[in-house]
């Protein structure tokens, strides 16, 4: 588990998953899934409004992903409370990143972007 430290006292950490089951290496299909909780260590609540994701895969193909908020939702985060959720990459490789930011506001309506640092998604024994 990477702990990804975000500005505005919003940390954001990530735990990533080769799904083998629904992967076909030989195909050139490898699916991954991660869980990202974020945590909120204001004094006052944050949503999370959008998402920003460039998905790069080993042959530095890169996909733009952008949104409204996350699986569906655009949670509120309780002051010193965390909100956690899985979602899933397909990749044309067995090894890939992804970073981006989430589009965050304030009670009284101020935005800011909480970025997230670069993690790794790789098929087991891929990278050695």
């Amino acid at each position: 588990m990477e702990n990804l430290q975000l500005g505005n006292n919003v940390d954001i950490n990530v735990e990533t998953s080769y799904q083998a089951k629904q992967s076909d290496p030989e195909s050139k299909r490898f699916v991954f899934s991660y869980r990202i909780t974020i945590t909120n260590h204001n004094e006052t609540p944050v949503q999370l409004l959008n998402r920003h994701w460039l998905i790069t895969d080993g042959n530095q193909h890169i996909q733009e992903v952008n949104g409204e908020g996350v699986v569906g939702e655009q949670p509120v985060i309780k002051p010193q409370d965390s909100y956690t959720y899985t979602s899933g990459a397909v990749l044309a490789t067995s090894v890939g990143s992804m970073q981006g930011h989430y589009e965050m506001s304030t009670e009284d309506g101020e935005t800011f972007k909480a970025p997230i640092q670069a993690f790794t998604l790789a098929q087991p024994n891929a990278i050695h």
